[in-house]
């Protein structure tokens, strides 16, 4: 609807975990860098947390193109809350199996089978768990047992647990689990001068350089949004829709105003 008439040649504030629009703050940067070296370097176990809408699954998502097919045999469960049983044939379907067997220990076998295939042919096995605070009790158990598949020297399988802040605290609850965990990173809100950059980078990335919002909007919506990317992305979103409305050159700090009166 505003496309045009803000110079967009695409929506620049979308809440979909799209890797072209990701922002590298600083702390993102780091996160990354983590997750890459803990597979290169066969970790076994890595856990990366988040508040809710800091960028964690478009990280992810970022985190997976930076693997080459070639190199990694690569499962994504994003609803982990399933049984032991039904996760397991989950955790094969997402990486390219068909579990057709009907008990946990067939199913176990049969990835058992294929991590040991890759293995020899030079290919790492990962499983990626998105949203892993959602892990039933029982079901954190079994990928407890999942780790132990390992050889003398190196881990069959790389285990990556994303989720939000309580699942640090889920985790210590599974002692030999923890003690598995090689890497952690907690990522953060934005800060003030990243969440002006956030802005004008997503507006860029949509085909707009010149300013649009103003300092003092960017500011308000720092203050509302606490740097949070996803808050951030929601008024800055219906905020240019009333800028285009009311004809407005730039989205000030009345609009911006006027865009958190009606959300709360």
């Amino acid at each position: 609807m505003y496309l045009e008439y803000w110079g967009l040649s695409k929506f620049p504030f979308e809440n979909v975990p799209d890797p072209e629009f990701m922002y590298y703050s600083s702390e993102h940067e780091e996160a990354l860098a983590r997750l890459i070296y803990a597979v290169k370097r066969n970790k076994g176990a890595v856990l990366l947390t988040g508040e809710i809408g800091c960028g964690k699954t478009t990280l992810s998502r970022v985190f997976i193109q930076q693997l080459p097919d070639a190199e990694y045999d690569i499962g994504l469960v994003t609803n982990p809350s399933l049984d032991p049983a039904d996760f397991v044939k989950e955790a094969l379907y997402q990486i390219g199996l068909d579990p057709q067997a009907h008990t946990k220990t067939e199913l176990l076998k049969m990835l058992n089978e294929r991590m040991l295939a890759n293995m020899k042919s030079n290919r790492s096995t990962l499983l990626i768990i998105d949203e892993a605070q959602l892990i039933y009790k029982d079901t954190f158990e079994e990928i407890r047992l999942l780790s132990n598949f390992q050889l003398n020297d190196r881990y069959l399988l790389t285990l990556v647990l994303i989720g939000q802040p309580e699942l640090r605290d889920i985790i210590r609850g599974y002692k030999q689990l923890d003690q598995r965990i090689a890497i952690r990173y907690h990522l953060n809100p934005l800060n003030s001068a990243n969440t002006a950059e956030y802005i004008a980078f997503r507006l860029e990335k949509a085909g707009r350089t010149g300013v649009v919002f103003t300092p003092a909007a960017v500011e308000e919506i720092y203050g509302y949004s606490e740097g949070v990317p996803r808050k951030i992305n929601n008024i800055c979103d219906l905020a240019l829709l009333i800028g285009f409305s009311a004809k407005a050159e730039k989205v000030d700090v009345d609009i911006v105003k006027k865009v958190i009166k009606e959300s709360l």
